[in-house]
């Protein structure tokens, strides 16, 4: 077969039906124009699939199809479809679009963050520089407030709490960051707070004690925070630098990514919250309270690249068929 001289041929069918499948309402007669070609590129994917090597347009039919399917049984204003659809598709994008940002900031924030907690656990200096107390035990001896700040308040009340604080961090990073300095800052000043509390326990010789109670919840939280500083700063670069769009229009489209995102971290910082208010205080032994972190931060970045990469490129895939 041919592929190119195929997709050629049915090129305008294909156009048709994607705009109808977008097209918020529907005359009588365009909805049978849909359901006649909805059924007619169905055929024509089966024959693809049986003969062609090209899976970037056997993608981009499946992923119209899709769309034409669920505007065809009147779906569209199904919630429960639109849930399904953008944790399946316009979350993991539009995170995947933005990586390069959010693990730019998640490399220069523990730079910044190991820096300052090896020059706080190592210089009289340090500590002076910032005004931290001299004695610090009432922190970092055992039982002080480092440790009993997990498990002083009841366990939902406490991921309650965190989930509240740390999406109120996250969305101050990510929609200050057209301004891009304020983000900047609310980053640095959580970089400040980690390495203070990581030089502290560390020369208190309880390092391993910082890492038992930060990492179970921290590696997905501080993700969830690197996203959103990420995406907040992509925004603001948007506006100094647009690309080949319009600046408005470039703007709209990252604002509409931006709001996905929060919409996303939502959850991912309830299950934050959920494992800082559970885990992380429980009586778990450090090394398996760390792997259900650990397992919580795979999984995340596993949907990321793995629904993110694929959604995206099912997306470039139709607008390949509808600009070609």
């Amino acid at each position: 077969m041919d592929v190119d001289a195929y997709a050629y041929t049915h090129r305008r069918s294909w156009d048709r039906l994607d705009q109808l499948a977008r097209q918020r309402r529907l005359s009588g007669a365009e909805a049978d124009e849909l359901v006649q070609l909805y059924r007619r590129t169905s055929q024509q994917l089966a024959r693809l699939q049986s003969q062609s090597p090209d899976p970037e347009l056997v993608a981009g039919l499946s992923a119209l199809l899709a769309r034409a399917r669920g505007r065809a049984l009147g779906t569209t204003a199904d919630v429960w479809q639109e849930v399904g659809l953008f944790f399946t598709h316009r979350f993991p994008a539009a995170v995947y679009r933005a990586w390069p940002w959010w693990a730019g900031v998640s490399a220069i924030f523990l730079v910044v963050s190991t820096g300052l907690g090896v020059w706080v656990s190592g210089s009289g200096d340090a500590r002076r520089a910032l005004d931290l107390p001299e004695n610090t035990d009432v922190l970092t001896g055992p039982g002080g407030r480092f440790e009993t700040y997990y498990s002083e308040h009841p366990h939902d009340a406490f991921a309650a709490q965190v989930w509240t604080n740390n999406a109120w961090v996250s969305a101050v990073a990510l929609f200050t960051g057209m301004l891009i300095l304020p983000a900047l800052y609310v980053l640095f000043m959580n970089a400040l707070n980690l390495g203070i509390s990581a030089g502290l326990m560390a020369d208190a010789g309880r390092l391993d004690s910082f890492f038992g109670f930060i990492l179970p919840h921290g590696m997905l939280e501080l993700t969830a925070v690197f996203l959103a500083g990420g995406a907040g700063l992509k925004l603001g670069w948007t506006l100094i630098d647009p690309g080949r769009l319009g600046r408005g229009q470039a703007l709209a489209r990252q604002g509409r990514a931006t709001a996905t995102i929060a919409l996303g971290l939502v959850v991912v910082l309830l299950a934050a919250g959920l494992i800082e208010g559970f885990v992380t205080p429980s009586g778990l032994p450090a090394p398996l309270r760390i792997a259900v972190g650990l397992a919580a931060e795979i999984c995340f970045l596993g949907y990321v690249f793995g629904a993110g990469r694929r959604a995206v490129r099912e997306s470039a895939a139709t607008d390949r068929l509808t600009t070609d």
